[in-house]
């Protein structure tokens, strides 16, 4: 049962095949998706142009971007697109070719991995507990020299759910610059933040060329599937090096339109940030009144919480809650996390009540 309790958010393939029960029956609180699922405008003219699958997307994206830029602020000449995040991510290491890279941690393990597959090393910097897990930017300074080619950041960071100010990202950036240090922030998670303004780092990428920001339409716009990811970068050295290693057509043509067609859809965007604001906040509030748990303000979708009895553990809580048909994320893989600390993101408002309603019975 141990590999179940520390799988990838969203595996109910497998949960289905291990307790036997329909996969379509548990509500997934692991896997940090818009529970307002794909934006419908964008899904009916989606299958009315399905027809366009006979053609070949524009090699260049130009719409594609020029929609993403609009959505950002982003000069559409400084932004990328992928099949998904990861070949994005991992061309951009490879533009760094850093000897040593620092991961900002508690993090998502694909960042590591990335940074092995050219032969890097790494190390984390910590943020720690007794800070609530809010970035120490002083204390990351001290870390940021000597051989680090690399600074790799989660904003809103997945799955402490704290957040990096613009401000201190451009303290970190200058530094960084000084020292010919590349910084990439991944912000996936940002578009749920009630405070995007103050966080986001998409409008430093014009003014500093060692700074890649990712993001892309999994979580949000709850299209996994559609494997859309873009990037925002002044580097010159990035986008030759993407366009000499990059397949043509890398995207595919429904992607393609799914974005020029969901970036511009205020409705949605407005709706979903609206439901996940109000439902992180009832749900924090109540969290704050339990006497056996400690959480954590987040600027995400999902929320983190210590337990801080030891008669239970969060894989017991997992294995509880399956059997409820409810998916919450045991969090003792994360890095500098153990068996105390879980991870549930924002469902639909009776899902929460539901699942803080079963938490409080089995914690309290």
């Amino acid at each position: 049962m141990e590999p179940m309790m520390h799988m990838h958010g969203g595996d109910l393939d497998a949960i289905e095949r291990a307790y036997g029960i329909p996969k379509n029956e548990i509500s997934d609180f692991s896997g940090n998706i818009n529970p307002m699922g794909f934006p419908k405008r964008a899904a009916a003219k989606l299958a009315e142009n399905i027809a366009m699958v006979s053609n070949y997307p524009d090699k260049k994206y130009q719409a594609l971007r020029n929609s993403i830029g609009s959505y950002t602020g982003a000069d559409p000449e400084n932004i990328v697109v992928g099949n998904g995040s990861t070949e994005l991510i991992s061309t951009f290491i490879k533009s760094v070719n850093a000897k040593k890279t620092v991961i900002m941690g508690p993090a998502y393990s694909e960042y590591e991995n990335a940074v092995k597959t050219i032969g890097g090393t790494y190390e984390y910097f910590e943020l720690r507990e007794d800070e609530n897990f809010i970035l120490n930017v002083d204390r990351l300074l001290t870390v940021l020299d000597g051989d680090v080619g690399l600074f790799i950041a989660c904003n809103p960071n997945n799955p402490t759910g704290t957040a990096i100010t613009t401000e201190n990202m451009e303290k970190i950036l200058i530094h960084c610059k000084g020292k010919g240090i590349g910084v990439m922030v991944d912000e996936t998670y940002i578009e749920f933040s009630d405070s995007i303004d103050k966080i986001c780092s998409i409008p430093l990428a014009a003014k500093y060329d060692n700074l890649f920001v990712i993001r892309g339409i999994s979580k949000f716009f709850a299209a996994p599937g559609l494997r859309l990811g873009y990037g925002i970068t002044s580097s010159k050295k990035f986008h030759e090096l993407l366009a000499e290693n990059q397949d043509p057509w890398s995207v595919n043509i429904l992607a393609s339109y799914a974005g020029e067609l969901i970036f511009s859809d205020t409705e949605f965007i407005e709706a979903a940030k609206k439901l996940i604001s109000d439902e992180r906040r009832k749900a924090y509030e109540e969290l704050k009144t339990w006497k056996n748990v400690k959480v954590y303000e987040s600027s995400s979708n999902f929320i983190l919480v210590k337990l801080l009895t030891d008669k239970i553990t969060a894989a017991d809580i997992f294995d509880h809650m399956v059997r409820r048909k409810m998916v919450i994320r045991d969090a003792a893989s994360f890095t500098f996390l153990d068996e105390s600390y879980l991870r549930f993101c924002i469902l639909s408002p009776e899902e929460n009540a539901r699942l803080l309603k079963e938490l409080k019975a089995i914690v309290e």
